[in-house]
């Protein structure tokens, strides 16, 4: 069985699975090439989906004014995001196609005001200063892709300084009621087109500037925690760039704390255990929303904290956990809208939540815990007929617009997460040894799946069946295990650890270079290799789903 699916993986070929549509498709291909990664399921639609995913992502890829390609949002979205595009889909893409990745960041910092105002996107008419839009924190992203493509100072300084500029525009003038949180001015500031977040606000910032709010408004301006947090993040981040730079973090590291201070004063219910919206008249806007994930994946609160959420709220099928989570609104909130077929953060699931949502859970080690939310939707893309914006999150039914970047990636991220080879920073790999489950009707969605991937230089291929895992190191066995666990490992293949990544205990034996070494591993925890023994490095348990 191992050996018909490393067979079927290594007579794939990516030209012949996908078609250039442009010129630049070619170039772009090669460099997907480069990275070795191709995907082989014995079954079901994943792998033609997976192929799909690929051929509609080059169409996303573009020149902008004469510029080499760069990421664009995709469907009616004609341009260049910074909450999305520019930001976590390029995350996404520079495991894959690194160079698009660093254009479109760069692209920014090129188009950023004299005032230090980074653009909210981009287009072929030039970049759009109306608002801010920020969710996932720039500064992460771009830390992320310096480390994993060798570190590249001068590019690491080009953005620092960029977005050291804009941090100074966002304390100017987004501040104005003086608390230290970051000031939301409109519906678009933070992306959340429909949502009753913003009911009776302005979609835009007053007059079209982006340091202006509506001053008849009877509740602007709001003191927005996803705002906050992710400045938060972002200055966290900027700490660790001035030191790479030879400067010191600390004055980075004190902005953060204040930010975070901030927060938890004005934006947090200790009653609710929740983050809310601070009104001018000093109202808590009670909606709760995907605000809470968009904040827990700015690194924000302990693993205490974060376990409290997904008991009370993310876990909770009566709050967000939906059948193909995450709602964008809580389900009870008389509020909520489930409907997909337009462009809403008032209910439906939402691609963008989606594509957020693993760093929140993998930066506090709830590995088990994501699968719950990749499996569902990964049954659902497997038999869509296009790429949406949003899902149904009762029949995971494809919604609004088509040819969408963030769904597209969530495919290609999803599949690497559950059953792929991932590069972890500047010097890890993961091996993971699941596979997708027939989660709708019993309907296969992948069989037994295959995975390749190159990295410096030494090429990796990856099996999984119902009861094993099997790791290729340039095309011999060099790590088998049970199914149900993660492999932890260096740049060249070398076994660090192994995480277990099912409810189950997963018991057996772990043969490493032809050495056998046995395992009794839980959920989410964390042994490190030493010695041809395997110790328990962590332990958290796992949090159930809810039903309240």
């Amino acid at each position: 069985m191992t050996e018909a699916m490393l067979d079927r993986l290594r007579r794939i070929s990516i030209p012949d699975r996908v078609r250039p549509g442009k010129p630049e498709d070619r170039k772009l291909l090669q460099e997907w090439q480069a990275t070795g990664v191709r995907f082989a399921a014995s079954g079901g639609r994943l792998e033609s989906a997976y192929y799909t995913a690929l051929e509609k992502l080059l169409a996303c890829i573009v020149p902008m004014n004469g510029s080499d390609p760069i990421l664009q949002e995709g469907g009616i979205y004609l341009g260049c995001w910074l909450e999305s595009t520019g930001t976590i889909n390029a995350e996404l893409l520079s495991r894959l196609i690194p160079s698009v990745s660093e254009t479109t960041y760069l692209a920014f910092a090129d188009q950023q005001r004299e005032d230090g105002l980074l653009p909210y996107k981009l287009t072929e008419n030039g970049p759009s200063f109306r608002q801010i839009q920020l969710v996932t924190p720039l500064a992460r992203c771009v830390w992320n892709h310096y480390e994993l493509h060798g570190r590249d100072l001068s590019f690491l300084k080009t953005m620092y300084q960029a977005m050291s500029r804009y941090d100074d525009w966002i304390a100017r003038y987004r501040n104005t009621r003086g608390t230290g949180c970051v000031e939301a001015f409109s519906t678009f500031d933070t992306g959340h087109d429909l949502s009753p977040r913003f009911w009776h606000v302005p979609d835009t910032p007053y007059r079209n500037d982006a340091a202006a709010f509506h001053p008849d408004s009877p509740v602007l301006p709001f003191l927005a925690p996803d705002l906050t947090a992710n400045i938060y993040c972002q200055r966290m981040y900027l700490a660790r760039m001035a030191e790479e730079l030879g400067e010191s973090g600390a004055f980075w590291r004190a902005k953060a704390e204040a930010s975070l201070n901030s927060l938890f004063r004005y934006c947090y219910d200790e009653d609710d255990q929740f983050f809310y919206d601070r009104d001018r008249n000093d109202e808590l806007v009670r909606v709760q929303s995907d605000v809470l994930l968009r904040v827990m994946a700015c690194e924000v609160g302990d693993a205490e904290l974060f376990g409290n959420m997904l008991r009370r709220y993310l876990l909770n099928t009566g709050k967000f956990f939906a059948k193909y989570p995450f709602t964008s609104m809580a389900m009870d909130d008389p509020r909520f809208d489930p409907s997909s077929s337009y462009n809403s953060w008032g209910g439906p699931s939402n691609f963008l939540s989606l594509i957020r949502a693993p760093h929140a859970f993998e930066h506090r080690h709830r590995y088990v815990e994501l699968t719950w939310v990749l499996q569902p939707i990964l049954s659902a893309l497997s038999k869509a007929k296009r790429f949406p914006q949003t899902l149904s999150p009762w029949t995971g039914e494809e919604g609004f617009t088509e040819a969408y970047s963030p769904s597209i990636l969530c495919l290609l991220d999803y599949v690497e997460r559950l059953c792929g080879i991932m590069p972890i920073g500047s010097d890890r790999l993961w091996f993971t040894g699941l596979l997708p489950v027939d989660m709708d009707h019993g309907e296969e969605v992948a069989g037994n799946t295959a995975y390749s991937r190159t990295v410096n230089g030494l090429h990796y291929e990856l099996v999984n069946t119902p009861d094993n895992v099997t790791v290729y190191r340039e095309g011999r066995v060099h790590i088998q295990g049970p199914a149900g666990i993660r492999l932890v490992t260096d740049r060249s293949g070398q076994l660090e650890g192994v995480i277990g990544m099912s409810v189950r205990t997963i018991e057996g034996e772990l043969r490493y270079q032809g050495t056998p070494i046995p395992i009794r591993i839980k959920g989410n925890e964390m042994q490190l290799y030493s010695d041809g023994n395997l110790k328990t490095e962590r332990d958290i348990g796992i949090i159930y789903p809810a039903y309240r």
